[in-house]
């Protein structure tokens, strides 16, 4: 296709990196974490600095607006505009030099924070300001939102932390601003270059005792130390040579916050900070009411010194229930709280720490301060901070179009201030009949806002500008700052005239205009802001979806489920990150293959958002093509955005236009064709494995020539059953219900008897579901029409068998996990309500003999006392749909058996998907992101244990080594 932009054609050939003018890319960086959408022009991702230059250059003579972009967690939209967005992640994320002596760190701006600290660490040090995000967001996009984070009480922000940053202006200059003393000050200004021009104005403003009083008297209170709104004039009041006891002058100071606007970075010299002391805890303080909590927040401030405060309001609370990973991070919630103050504390000793915990709860008990103040310490802080930071993500979670979004999102005040501030903040949604949502950082003055609208509805769009305009004036009566922490972006760019004032506002123009007189720096940012109520995201044009095979109601349909994305990026995350989600962005770094950009591909495919520009089938098989449908969005995307699901159902739809390919035929209907091949195994079993049949097989079938393909068992389980796994006599401990699944009756049907074996020697009998195949392979690969047959067969023959006293048990978890998860959204509109009783009753064995150990049916001395170490490699849809600990606690059951899992993410098999000769490299790329590196430092003596069958060949092929199911130990353990 014919470049539609020709400078871009152009600087592809100039460039190292990368220039995508195609629709697919340029949609998927048309949007943030805000709710704006404006499709770009280009997508460009350097490689260097002397890339930038060129991207700078080429933009100032065509005239083309850039919009530099980290991670695109931006609220305020921030890195949304129609020019050429240019993502610093991909490539430009070196550490540069780490200076342990001097405590300072040189990065380029596409450094994640989480990568720099790991790094830092080493050193004893890391850097201060950290965001919720810290595990996608880039330190370019710090400084541009001069970020802070829960620990801005003691850290302040990224302002506080910059030393230089060196870029280039809008004229092609390259230049670091940096510290300078009063001679060096003064010689900048006799530079003949733009450099030296700013500097004169610098000079100029800071020398007019009107302006500097205007500054003063406009700008947020000095107290509130969250304060983002336009540029940081007043930051550079009381430098040197303004100030003859101030600090050095430092343009970086006003950088930081710029939002772009003014230079494009491409290094930052930042200051570190020795790590924190080593004990942490958390006061977890519940309250009946909020202004409870506000009050104890002030009295915590001014008299008690925490690391931290930080604010949940019951309706986040609430929306956590809906997500599994999130739901058991709610352990330490006790009763049903209006609000939760989670309060830090830290020492260099245990005493020191319980003692500023002890102080505090002793005079909130005296002043009736809460009802509840369970303190919280060790690893189980990580997971109330994770309750915290997935705040952004569950208020997608809420049901319909009405949603909390980012509006009142950033105001800071005094914290003496946040009592009376709140209470006019209510009384104001009040007035429209709205109600809002409350989080954050509370101990800095900063609470984040969310009034509940649907901006599909034109009188909620209206009330999105008055309350926001609303709020502004109530920020200024307080002397507060509109924006905090997360910058005003097209949100609440129009509204700086009001806080700062009219005359403030025209001179941050006129420094704006001075910086980059043609306005290419990410333009309509700060100054020249347009409309706040424009160009959402959400605005439905065009649906062109028919009937969906999938029961959607509980998302409020399929456009709602797409809609769930708030595009917070949680999986934009390198693999040393942890967690599984997303396997396939993690390997190959494109958002494309991301959670978010899916999700932005499908709601702008669903919408017809990009007007003539529309997305296509082939643009939709291309983002879902390395979906491994691993499920784990499902349980660590804050906002539970299913893709597998979706993929699933976009899958069927663009099949029954478009057809399938023979690959995807042949892996749907896997169960069908080895009940066809299964009687030749003895013939088949070393044919597949000869070098003369092998390549001919896997070329037909479109499998890579690199795979070991498994053998077929020597027998089916399910006949084997049959011969010998019934027993006549009663067993004391029940039935079990066991699912002959397609993989295990036909791959692995040693696992099948040793299962069988082993529940009758501990008790149980065992009666063989009536069920030939599950319809996971067909669900996977998008054949719904025929899955939903299956499905709703599979339920009648099942109809008034299962229950809690006989569940439903299997060994691979792709199977049975597939009645707990996708059945009842399958089931027919009869069969749901008892699809939903079978997944109630469904287990996957290792559930099912943990509960049993727990009941004391199944006895320790059942079990040898030998010694042994394992360790286990849980498969996805484990992690995602149940707890994983349940393999290490029936694995550490017998007495000396000690059990620990693999921080693995996934394997990259993912059933079919790793063996398709198109997925090979990749499959194996996210094999060797953590698991194959884990197996293989993993001693010979170590049992390894993996409950999936594909898990397990992924193993094999990717590091030699063989790994056992769980049952297969259990069962060698028995005396």
């Amino acid at each position: 296709m014919d470049d539609p932009y020709p400078p871009f054609g152009e600087l592809d050939n100039l460039l190292k990196g990368e220039v995508l003018t195609d629709t697919l890319s340029r949609t998927l960086y048309a949007t943030d974490a805000s709710v704006y959408k404006e499709l770009p022009m280009a997508v460009v991702l350097p490689r260097d600095a002397t890339d930038v230059s060129m991207i700078v250059r080429c933009a100032s003579k065509h005239n083309i607006p850039l919009i530099p972009r980290g991670a695109g967690t931006s609220l305020a939209g921030q890195v949304v505009g129609n020019g050429m967005v240019v993502d610093i992640s991909h490539h430009m994320n070196r550490i540069i030099e780490v200076n342990a002596d001097e405590n300072w760190v040189t990065v380029e701006p596409g450094v994640v924070l989480d990568d720099l600290n790991r790094k830092a660490t080493e050193y004893g040090l890391f850097f201060g300001p950290e965001t919720s995000t810290s595990n996608r967001c880039t330190l370019g996009g710090m400084v541009a939102n001069n970020s802070c984070g829960s620990h801005s009480m003691i850290y302040g922000s990224t302002r506080d932390h910059i030393i230089e940053v060196t870029g280039f202006l809008a004229n092609g200059e390259e230049v670091t601003f940096r510290p300078l003393q009063k001679w060096e000050f003064d010689k900048k200004c006799r530079e003949e270059t733009l450099e030296g021009e700013i500097y004169r104005l610098m000079r100029e403003i800071y020398t007019d005792n009107p302006v500097r009083k205007q500054i003063r008297k406009e700008f947020p209170h000095p107290d509130v130390k969250r304060r983002n709104s336009g540029y940081a004039l007043d930051m550079l009041l009381d430098t040197v040579p303004f100030n003859q006891d101030g600090e050095p002058f430092n343009l970086s100071k006003l950088v930081a916050g710029s939002e772009g606007t003014l230079i494009f970075i491409t290094s930052v010299k930042l200051s570190l900070v020795p790590l924190p002391p080593p004990h942490k805890l958390l006061l977890c303080a519940h309250f009946y009411n909020l202004n409870d909590a506000l009050l104890a927040n002030i009295e915590l401030v001014h008299n008690h010194a925490p690391d931290a405060v930080e604010l949940m309001d019951k309706n986040i609370l609430d929306l956590t229930l809906d997500n599994p990973l999130q739901r058991s991070n709610r352990f330490f919630v006790e009763g049903d709280p209006a609000a939760l103050l989670l309060i830090e504390f830290s020492g260099h000793s245990e005493e020191e720490m319980l003692q500023k915990a002890e102080n505090t709860l002793r005079v909130f008990r005296q002043k009736n301060m809460g009802y509840a103040w369970p303190m919280v310490t060790g690893k189980d802080i990580n997971r109330v901070w994770a309750l915290r930071k997935a705040g952004l993500g569950v208020l997608s979670n809420m049901k319909g179009d009405a949603r909390p979004v980012t509006l009142i999102e950033d105001t800071a005040v005094r914290v003496d201030d946040l009592p009376a501030y709140v209470e006019d903040i209510d009384k104001m949604l009040a007035g429209y009949g709205k109600k809002c949502v409350y989080h954050a950082h509370v101990g800095s003055g900063e609470l984040h806002i969310r009034p509940v609208l649907n901006l599909k509805n034109s009188e909620d769009i209206k009330l999105f500008r008055q309350i926001a305009e609303d709020t502004a004036k109530i920020a200024k009566k307080y002397r507060g700052a509109l924006s905090g922490e997360h910058g005003d972006g097209r949100l609440r760019g129009e509204f700086i005239p009001l806080m700062v004032g009219e005359e403030n506002y025209e001179l941050m123009k006129r420094v704006k205009n001075l910086f980059d007189p043609e306005g290419i720096f990410n333009p309509g940012k700060i100054t020249g802001t347009p409309p706040m109520d424009q160009a959402f995201r959400y605005q439905q044009v065009n649906n062109k979806f028919g009937k969906t095979h999938f029961h959607w109601a509980e998302e409020a349909g399929l456009l709602g489920a797409v809609e769930r994305c708030s595009g917070s990026g949680d999986c934009v995350k390198s693999a040393t990150a942890g967690g599984t989600m997303c396997p396939s962005y993690m390997g190959t770094r494109d958002e494309q293959h991301s959670t978010r950009g899916r999700a932005n591909i499908l709601r702008s495919f669903l919408q017809g958002q990009n007007g003539s520009e529309t997305l296509t089938y082939q643009d939709i098989k291309e983002v879902l093509d390395l979906c491994l449908s691993c499920k784990a969005c499902k349980s660590e995307c804050p906002s539970s955005v299913d893709m597998a699901k979706l993929k699933a159902e976009f899958l069927q739809h663009i099949a029954d236009t478009e057809g399938v390919s023979l690959t995807s035929r042949v892996m749907a209907n896997l169960p069908m064709v080895n009940r066809f091949l299964f009687p030749w195994r003895r013939f088949l079993n070393p044919l597949i494995k000869s070098e003369w049949l092998k390549p001919r097989l896997n070329h037909f079938a479109g499998i890579s020539p690199h795979r070991t393909l498994p053998s077929f068992s020597q027998q089916r389980f399910d006949v084997w059953f049959k011969k010998k796994g019934v027993v006549t006599d009663e067993r004391p401990n029940g039935k079990v219900m066991l699912l002959a699944d397609e993989f295990t009756n036909f791959y692995d049907s040693e696992i099948g008897v040793k299962t069988v074996l082993l529940l009758h020697r501990l008790g149980y009998d065992v009666v063989l579901a009536p069920i030939k195949e599950t319809g996971r392979t067909q669900i996977s690969k998008g054949f719904l029409h025929k899955a939903k047959s299956i499905v709703n067969n599979n339920l009648s023959k099942l109809y008034g068998k299962i229950s809690d006293k006989m569940p439903l048990v299997g060994i691979e978890p792709a199977a049975i996990l597939t009645f707990r998860d996708e059945y009842p959204d399958l089931a027919s509109s009869e069969q749901r309500n008892f699809a939903r009783e079978i997944a109630q009753n469904t287990l996957s064995i290792e559930e099912f003999i943990l509960r049993e150990m727990q009941a004391g049916r199944i006895k320790n001395r059942s079990f040898t006392n030998e010694e042994r170490h394992i360790r286990f490699h849980a498969h996805c849809h484990q992690k995602a749909l149940m707890n994983t600990s349940v393999i290490r606690d029936i694995l550490s059951f017998p007495e000396n058996y000690h059990a620990e899992e693999i921080p693995s993410g996934c394997c990259g098999m993912a059933g079919g998907f790793g063996y398709e000769e198109k997925n090979h490299h990749l499959s194996l790329k996210i094999g060797e992101l953590t698991l194959f590196p884990e197996v293989r430092k993993t001693p010979k003596t170590t049992l390894l244990a993996a409950s999936g069958h594909s898990c397990r060949h992924q193993i094999k092929d990717g590091t030699d080594r063989d790994s056992l199911h769980p049952v297969e130990i259990l069962f060698e353990a028995l005396v």
